[in-house]
């Protein structure tokens, strides 16, 4: 069942990780509706037909575009890619209660500004929890083959907290 209505903002990545691994339909049964600046749209739709992450997302009507209103405020972070930047910049405009990040620089950003995080992983062991999936350690396996950068230490940590190591 969704949370009651807060906004929630997500970033390339995690809609590319778990489309990858089949399981986007999680954001939607966790949060209802999903917003992505412009950029993460670009960013998404820039791998063309056969991308990962293209259909699910042109197909998943629960996840909206919301462009900034000041695009100069993503601007000030200069050192994220724009996705990320503007991720962050959209939180604050729309006040969002979560944000969801992958990368390391852009969680540490948000951190300093006040915003709550999860990530691809959260994301999973959050499933594991609400029993929607059994295990997150083949799901962390099967990203990791596709090409989704995870840190040992990372990983480690989230099969300790999942009971799997």
């Amino acid at each position: 069942m969704p949370e009651s209505r807060r906004v929630v903002i997500a970033n390339t990545t995690p809609i590319i990780a778990l489309a990858l691994i089949g399981k986007l339909d999680l954001l939607e049964r966790f949060y209802g509706e999903i917003v992505i600046p412009s950029a993460v749209q670009s960013e998404v739709l820039s791998g063309g037909s056969t991308g990962v992450g293209v259909a699910e997302l042109q197909r998943s009507i629960w996840i909206q575009v919301t462009p900034l209103a000041d695009p100069t405020r993503a601007d000030l972070l200069s050192d994220l890619d724009r996705g990320e930047a503007e991720v962050i910049a959209l939180a604050q405009e729309l006040k969002a209660g979560l944000v969801i990040l992958d990368e390391r620089l852009a969680r540490r950003h948000a951190k300093r500004l006040g915003l709550k995080l999860t990530g691809t992983v959260g994301i999973l062991l959050e499933a594991k929890q609400k029993g929607l999936v059994p295990a997150v350690k083949p799901l962390i396996e099967q990203l990791v083959r596709g090409g989704i950068r995870l840190g040992d230490d990372l990983i480690a940590a989230a099969l300790r907290l999942a009971g799997e190591n």
